[in-house]
């Protein structure tokens, strides 16, 4: 019986690290071109907190900088009712390029982060697989640079996350917004 058990967690384990060395990262990824404003266009997942607030979700502002560690502070503002929200995270740098990880402080989940695929000047893809507990879920964004992408670049987002096994509900393009400002901004 413990063999067996033992045996499953060893292929669950096996899984998910197979699930993260599937997601691609950009080659020769340029960290100090990725920071930056970023505005997130597109959003994919298949985390319960998406699927019930999907209706409600609007493009955010996203300022990405390095710190002197070589990690990404990320500063996303966004609109909740008629006021802007903003949230920070931190992202630390792995030893591949373009990869992070991340914990939330507040809900206790872990983040794998890819930057799979830019161009530094107009788009970024970002694939997350996120771990909490006994569950797990896949997010992927699509950042643009200006609020508006072709629809090449739209539907490069809307196949890679079909990739991921995101089904078309899953998938959804932000709602333009007026430009949202934090306090003290």
């Amino acid at each position: 019986m413990q063999a067996t058990l033992l045996g499953i967690l060893g292929l669950a384990l096996l899984g998910t690290l197979h699930a993260q060395d599937s997601i691609p990262v950009q080659a020769d990824f340029q960290q100090d071109k990725f920071t930056g404003r970023w505005y997130s266009i597109g959003l994919a997942s298949n985390s319960d907190w998406f699927k019930e607030k999907r209706h409600l979700m609007k493009m955010c502002t996203t300022i990405i900088s390095s710190t002197a560690e070589g990690n990404l502070e990320v500063t996303s503002t966004y609109p909740k009712g008629d006021q802007c929200v903003t949230r920070n995270s931190l992202y630390t740098k792995t030893e591949q390029p373009g990869r992070f990880s991340y914990t939330s402080p507040r809900w206790g989940s872990k983040h794998n982060i890819h930057v799979v695929e830019t161009n530094y000047e107009e788009y970024a893809l970002v694939a997350t697989q996120i771990s909490k507990s006994s569950s797990s879920s896949t997010m992927v964004l699509l950042y643009s640079r200006t609020k508006e992408l072709s629809p090449e670049r739209l539907e490069m987002f809307t196949q890679f996350s079909r990739e991921q096994g995101l089904t078309d509900d899953e998938i959804l393009i932000l709602p333009q917004t007026g430009e949202a400002v934090s306090a003290g901004r």
